[in-house]
């Protein structure tokens, strides 16, 4: 069951993330305004070729063979998803479902057409009518995916309400438009029964409970992009979600702008000197270093930032103990954390050896709790997985002032006495 923090920073198996801002930077008023959907808003129903649909989007006078998708995604960065069209339905293919999991196929055919036949390449995937309007959602990070394509409405179901950072699902949550299913850690499958959700959607780990579901009639689909191992490869799950909602045209729009921000990003890192950083911090014992290969890798990388672990190439971490991060990375001018600390003294309370890095010494520590909720939802874990042009102008407002003009922090801040 995954809340508010997201798959890849729960246990030492899995990656250490960066944190994300969004603010009117002169490069990002598209993606953060003019680029981006108003959550909360009222979209036109999904089209089909001819126009032959009511409000819903359904068809309404089927003809065999015909083309029911008229606006269809290209899938250029994410690695870990397909889609493919075929005439009435189309198929969406998760290669990974979870760390090590296999892969999962879904059918999905436009309402008011009949559904293909379960068989060939089509046998056991399940099948899902669409556009579908009430999904139970097993991670925060699924909520920016549906706020920019304007179909918060269409979130019936959250794991736990205390972790939302979003206003507009806290106020359904408060309307009893959103249900709780897992507010304890433990999905309760006869809640999700009773509820009848058109899909429930993972966050991208395992859970025995998922299978009592399908069984019950209740479609659970993976959603799995924390395992994409670029940035702009976790934000093209957008197209994902757009599958399901039917707004690839929609998605395709959004997405370009946050390609292009984050492209205009990348280039005004360039204009300054490479910046060392140190990622991260002890947990339980163990200093996941992100890899060069990984996404935390590649975002440094673009932010124009160098750190003694960008030479490794495997997608995941490192596992490493502080002594050894102290060997390699102690004159380390910038550190990014990912705790909850208030104070350069709560740092030190961990461990006084973190007071022996040079970015400690100089008071440039930063962490991504800026805007955290009486109940510990930090908004990071919300926005931050899904819009790396935002991810990537914090860290390049952080290590090289003056690239970004005008970009306000929203997420990270920096951590004083």
């Amino acid at each position: 069951m995954v809340t508010n923090r997201h798959p890849s920073c729960l246990t030492s198996r899995r990656r250490f993330i960066l944190p994300v801002a969004c603010a009117a930077s002169a490069t990002l008023l598209a993606a953060c305004g003019a680029g981006t959907p108003t959550p909360g808003s009222t979209s036109a129903a999904p089209s089909a070729a001819g126009g032959e649909v009511d409000a819903k989007g359904c068809v309404t006078s089927y003809t065999e063979g015909k083309d029911y998708f008229p606006e269809k995604s290209t899938i250029e960065h994410a690695k870990n998803f397909t889609v493919s069209y075929h005439g009435n339905y189309q198929v969406l293919e998760v290669k990974q479902s979870y760390q090590e999991g296999p892969a999962e196929k879904y059918v999905l055919y436009r309402c008011g057409t009949p559904a293909p036949e379960a068989t060939g390449e089509l046998a056991g995937a399940q099948q899902i009518e669409i556009p579908v309007d009430s999904i139970f959602s097993g991670s925060t990070t699924h909520i920016p995916l549906l706020a920019d394509l304007d179909r918060i409405d269409a979130l019936t179901g959250v794991s736990s309400g205390a972790m939302v950072s979003n206003e507009d699902v806290r106020a359904r949550l408060e309307d009893k438009k959103v249900v709780e299913y897992a507010p304890q850690q433990a999905i309760d499958t006869e809640l999700v029964i009773g509820k009848k959700p058109d899909l429930l959607m993972t966050g991208g780990v395992d859970d025995p409970t998922y299978k009592v579901l399908r069984d019950s009639g209740v479609p659970v689909v993976a959603n799995a992009e924390w395992l994409e191992a670029t940035p702009l490869g976790r934000a093209e799950w957008i197209k994902y979600m757009a599958a399901l909602t039917g707004d690839e045209a929609k998605a395709e729009k959004v997405f370009d702008q946050i390609e292009t921000d984050y492209t205009k990003v990348v280039q005004a890192a360039k204009t300054s000197k490479p910046v060392s950083v140190l990622p991260g911090q002890m947990f339980e014992g163990t200093w996941n270093m992100p890899s060069g290969g990984s996404y935390v890798g590649a975002l440094l990388k673009d932010a124009n930032a160098t750190y003694a672990w960008s030479g490794t190439t495997p997608t995941g971490s490192v596992p490493l103990k502080l002594e050894d991060v102290l060997t390699k990375a102690r004159d380390a001018d910038v550190w990014l954390m990912s705790a909850p600390v208030q104070t350069l003294g709560d740092i030190v309370k961990d461990d006084p050896r973190y007071a022996e890095f040079k970015a400690f010494k100089e008071g440039n520590v930063w962490s991504n709790n800026a805007k955290v909720n009486e109940a510990g939802g930090n908004d990071y874990w919300e926005r931050g997985v899904t819009r790396p042009d935002l991810v990537l102008a914090d860290l390049v407002t952080i290590l090289h002032p003056d690239a970004v003009p005008g970009h306000e922090l929203e997420f990270y801040r920096k951590v004083t006495k």
